[in-house]
């Protein structure tokens, strides 16, 4: 039998990011019209939430204002990772130095300023909207994660069979794609689940300061920004949401770890041979003198994958 455990985690983990990720989706279908508002930092009237800091309804406001949140951090890690993985497995893949840094040192650049800095610092010449502020989140996690992808190819990089798929014609994306991306597909999903995390407080973060909201939007960080002075009155207008964030991180931390170790366990269950029909010690033959197979393996795998 498998072991069970670890699908645990990632069960737990699509509870617990599933609630988040409902609400996002599904929430604005569910909100209903707005009724009558009622006093501020009230509970019970009909709000089984309470009502906010103007008198809303709490649990409406939950519905409506996941959408701007989670909707913004997926779109910013994807961006991130649609440049980022093209400019590290070419900054991986290439011999010409010149090349490398070219489109490694500008990101360096990029790098030593406070993410959030820049972010304050746009804002302050334009207001951007959800769009912009996807973007911008997405230009300042680029370094980052291009840096990570290339350091996660150099290794597949340098194998022999990079260099036997180029010398038989093989095109620049089967050979970084199909090959040196595949062999760093781990690395990269865990990048993933830490970036998104870091993306998803960093937006949160901005939209706590007024960037990429309206003051009074329905959006689960601005909610605890205005709410927070009634904490102690209502705390389930800050507390629901910013659980609803927390979760929402949490939970797709542990998704990606339990992808990453149930794939781990496959490699080696595969790998790991049967005592009860191990050859006897006489009947092996002598290898020594035998090439190592793993990476003529490798090009076939990428020449079958093409045809």
């Amino acid at each position: 039998m498998r072991p069970a455990g670890g699908r645990q985690p990632g069960l737990a983990g699509l509870l617990i990011a599933g609630v988040p990720l409902l609400l996002a989706l599904l929430g604005p279908l569910l909100a209903g019209d707005p009724g009558p508002r009622s006093a501020s930092f009230t509970l019970g009237g009909g709000h089984w939430l309470g009502t906010d800091f103007v008198g809303r309804d709490v649990g409406r406001q939950i519905l409506l204002g996941g959408q701007s949140v989670v909707l913004v951090a997926l779109a910013a890690t994807a961006l991130a990772y649609a440049v980022a993985v093209p400019l590290g497995l070419a900054a991986a893949l290439t011999h010409r130095t010149w090349l490398e840094e070219l489109l490694m040192r500008p990101l360096d650049v990029l790098l030593a300023v406070p993410s959030l800095l820049l972010i304050l610092l746009v804002a302050a010449v334009f207001s951007p909207g959800a769009a912009g502020l996807a973007l911008l989140v997405a230009l300042v996690n680029i370094p980052d994660a291009a840096r990570i992808v290339r350091a996660a190819a150099s290794e597949a990089a340098a194998r022999p069979a990079v260099e036997a798929l180029r010398m038989q014609g093989e095109t620049w994306w089967r050979t970084a794609i199909g090959y040196v991306g595949r062999s760093a597909l781990r690395t990269f999903a865990a990048d993933a689940g830490v970036r998104l995390t870091g993306v998803l407080y960093l937006v949160a973060t901005a939209a706590f300061l007024g960037v990429g909201v309206e003051p009074d939007a329905a959006d689960w960080a601005v909610m605890v920004d205005r709410n927070r002075t009634g904490l102690f009155v209502q705390p389930w207008a800050v507390v629901v949401p910013a659980l609803l964030i927390v979760a929402l991180s949490m939970g797709g931390n542990l998704v990606v770890d339990a992808v990453l170790g149930g794939e781990q366990r496959r490699r080696s269950g595969a790998a790991a041979p049967d005592a009860r029909h191990a050859p006897d010690a006489s009947d092996v033959p002598d290898v020594t003198d035998m090439p190592d197979l793993s990476d003529v393996a490798d090009v076939v795998d990428v020449k079958e994958g093409r045809r």
